[in-house]
This record gives structure tokens, sequence and C-alpha cells, in this order.
């Protein structure tokens, strides 16, 4: 390569270094000044992968649907997107939404749209299953490792439909589904949900085994329930759906966020502080809540629907993998990481479930962490003390393990990548603030 060449290469690297520079520091990010307890009741919102699922399902009627309790999320704007790019109705209040699918006038989802947003794949089995035909592209999300579509559709061409991927999108008709006995190789959240929602509406008995049993598949079986649909065993790993030649309107609540509930419940224990979580449901936190009393917590039932944490004076390490539910969930490991790198002695969590969801460990060392990585193993020594620093949420969990962290670490902590936060948390630093906490959004764009 010539003198001249090189330079201009050298020039045009360095432009694009200072230019995703310039792009990074123009990012809102979080001020978190750590180190202080928190008090008080805090209350969780609604369940974003119910929610997002939900309004899918609202797909299935032939009547206008209400929601309540949705999140004010950015994952539910851009679902809301794509439904109105469909020919659907969309009216938003305050956490509530009017969904209006009478006159659906497009079964094709635009890449655009679904390329930010992996929930929206959920939109082919109600399409498919009340118009006869579904053009989804393959979707996107978090870059947390591969989540293949594979089962969603071999399940789909089990009823009957005829299935094949062309150009990154799926295509999928059937002039009408038929009841299927289908078994799952994984017990895939997202392919239990797409395959109950289109056996809703197939003709006769649909049999899914080896089901997922997470609270959102039981929330979104109450919802079809709700609009008239025949479902059994939701929340079991075998599911029996009965089609039923069509499904009515309904007025819905979303089932409070598990995830959510632990975010906070993470953040009392890591700042040794004693709060309230109310608005929550106990049961679906049995996981998180037999590994915070491992680790030295006392959770106390004032009422059917709040968790009292009172972390104890020591802070012990304990092992976790994480497991389809029951077991410790995925979206929970994050907080947990950043928690156990806080506590005395040694752990080891184990991540099965996906195979990049990792990325907040080294994000974790620069504030001091003492976590080696093998594999999918985290081994973490615990240290008496995290210092603040600039750090980025790699994915939507890694993005709440850092606040959280932020909030126990001495000294000032800078959490930039909030377009992931912002997916899954309905504005998690005015509740924390109502805490005790100190945090702030900035955002440098605005202030110009």
């Amino acid at each position: 390569m010539s003198t001249l060449s090189q330079d201009s290469s050298n020039q045009s690297a360095e432009a694009q270094s200072e230019s995703a520079a310039k792009a990074k520091d123009e990012q809102p990010m979080l001020q978190i000044w750590g180190g202080r307890p928190l008090e008080g009741h805090v209350q969780v919102s609604g369940a974003k992968n119910s929610a997002l699922v939900l309004m899918t399902g609202a797909l299935l009627a032939s009547e206008p649907c209400r929601l309540s309790n949705v999140p004010a999320l950015a994952d539910i704007a851009r679902m809301g997107e794509i439904l109105t790019a469909l020919g659907v109705g969309i009216t938003q209040g305050k956490h509530v939404l009017e969904i209006d699918p009478r006159h659906i006038t497009k079964t094709s989802a635009p890449y655009e749209l679904v390329s930010q947003l992996r929930a929206s794949f959920f939109a082919i089995g109600p399409l498919l299953a009340r118009m006869g035909e579904a053009r989804v592209p393959l979707p996107g999300g978090c870059a947390i490792g591969a989540r293949p579509v594979e089962i969603h559709v071999d399940g789909l061409k089990q009823m009957g439909a005829e299935v094949y991927i062309e150009h990154g999108t799926v295509h999928a008709y059937a002039k009408k589904l038929k009841g299927a006995r289908i078994y799952m190789d994984y017990p895939s959240v997202g392919a239990t949900e797409t395959l109950m929602m289109a056996a809703t509406l197939a003709e006769g008995e649909t049999v899914l085994e080896n089901a997922a049993q997470e609270p959102e598949v039981v929330d979104l079986a109450n919802f079809c329930r709700s609009m008239g649909a025949q479902i059994q065993g939701a929340g079991t790993n075998t599911i029996v759906i009965s089609g039923v030649p069509r499904l009515h309107g309904t007025d819905y609540q979303i089932v409070p966020d598990r995830i959510e509930a632990a975010t906070f419940l993470t953040a009392g224990a890591i700042t040794r502080s004693e709060i309230t979580v109310e608005a929550l449901v106990p049961g679906h936190l049995t996981a998180a809540i037999a590994k915070l009393k491992a680790i030295g917590c006392q959770l106390i039932s004032d009422k059917p629907d709040a968790l009292r944490i009172v972390p104890g004076d020591v802070l012990r390490g304990v092992d976790i993998e994480t497991l389809p539910y029951p077991g410790f969930p995925t979206d929970m490991q994050a907080l947990f990481v950043a928690l156990l790198s806080l506590c005395e002695g040694s752990s080891v969590v184990t991540e099965t479930v996906y195979e990049n969801r990792l990325g907040h460990v080294p994000e974790l060392k620069r504030m001091g962490a003492d976590i080696k990585i093998k594999g999918n193993n985290a081994m973490i020594q615990g240290v008496p003390q995290l210092s603040g620093a600039p750090v980025t949420g790699t994915d939507l969990r890694a993005s709440a393990a850092m606040v959280v962290a932020g909030l126990a670490a001495h000294g000032q902590t800078t959490v930039q990548g909030l377009h992931h936060l912002d997916r899954g948390y309905d504005n998690i630093e005015a509740k924390l603030r109502s805490l005790g906490a100190k945090i702030e959004r900035i955002d440098p764009v605005a202030k110009v």
C-alpha cells in the first residue's frame, strides 16, 4: 500500500472513530450517585412480555379489545406502530390500550419495524389463524444470542400451514388451520404463545407438549379465554386448545412484571436497604425469592401483592443456573451477578438459555467487580465495594444490572445504552428517586 493511500485509510478510520465517539456522547445517559440507602414503597408496572404478546393476541378477535395496566415502554410503542401498519386501530390512554382489529387491511408486517422488535414475530400466529396468511420478517431485538423461529414454523406446519422463508421473511398460508399434537423440542415461550394463539381458531383440538410454563404464557391463555377461547393446562407442560369459530372482544388487565419486581428487590438487597415492592405476584418470583433468602435477605409479605425485603448484616455468595420457568429466569441473571459481586465468598452463575448473555460482566469489572468468565459460567469473588464508572448496558437486562450496581457503588456511575433500558422499564429513574436514589437522566441533544 502506498504512503498516500495508507494515510487516507488512517484518516478514514480516525474519522469513523470520532463519529462513533460523538454519536455515543450524544446519547442519553443516567447519572447515579451511589452509596445512598433506599427506603419506602415502589409499585411494579404491567409485564412487558405479556403486554406485547397480548397486543398481537388481540388480532384474533372480531371485536375491539381493551388492555389495562399497560407499561409505557418503547417496545409497546413499536408494537403499536406494527399493528397500525396492518390496519388495526390503536387508541392509547394512560396505561390503557384500545385495540380495534375488525378491519385488518394487510397481512404483511413491515421489515423496518419488525427488525427493531423481536416480539413482533408473534403476529404470525394470529394473522395466519384469522386471515389465512401472514408474511413476517425474521425478528430483531437484543443481541443476546440465537433465538430461532424453527419451533414456531414446525408447529404451524404440523397444523397444516404452508410455511417457507424467503429473503429474510417468513411466509405462511393456510385456508384453515387444523388441530394437531405438537411436541416442542424446547419449551420456548415464544413458540408456545404463537402456537397457542394459532390453535384458538383452528379446527379441532391442539395439544402442545413440552410447552413453556412461564406466567406470561398463563396470562396469554387467560386473555384468550376472556375472548371465548377454550384452553386448558396453561402453566403446565401440556396445553390443550379446542378451536372455536371466532373470538369476541374483551377488557383485560395485564399481569404485573415479575422481572421489574425482581429488579427492585435486588436494588434493595445490593444497597442493604429495607424497601417494599408492591403490585406483584409473589408466586411468579419463587426462584428469585429462594436465592435472595439464600444470600441472606428476609422477604416478608405484609399483604398478598407486596414483598418487603430486609437484607441481613452479611450477604453470602450462592450458585445460580438459569433455566426455563419455574427455574431461575435468564432475565434476572445480570441483576444477580451484580448483587453477588458484593456478597461475601464465591459464586458461580451458569447461563444455559442464551449463549451471549454475559456482556454485563466486563462492565461490572470496570466498577471493580472480581468476575471471570469460562464458557457460559461467570465465576464471582465478592469484593467489599464497587466504584462508580462510565458503563454501557449491552442489552435490556444488562442495562438494569448497571443501574442496580451504580446504586451501590461508591461515587458516580454513568450508564449509557438507555435505548435498551427504555424497552423494558417504565420510568425506572423516577421510581428509584421515589425510594431516595440520587439518579438523573441526562440528554445531551435536548440541552443543545
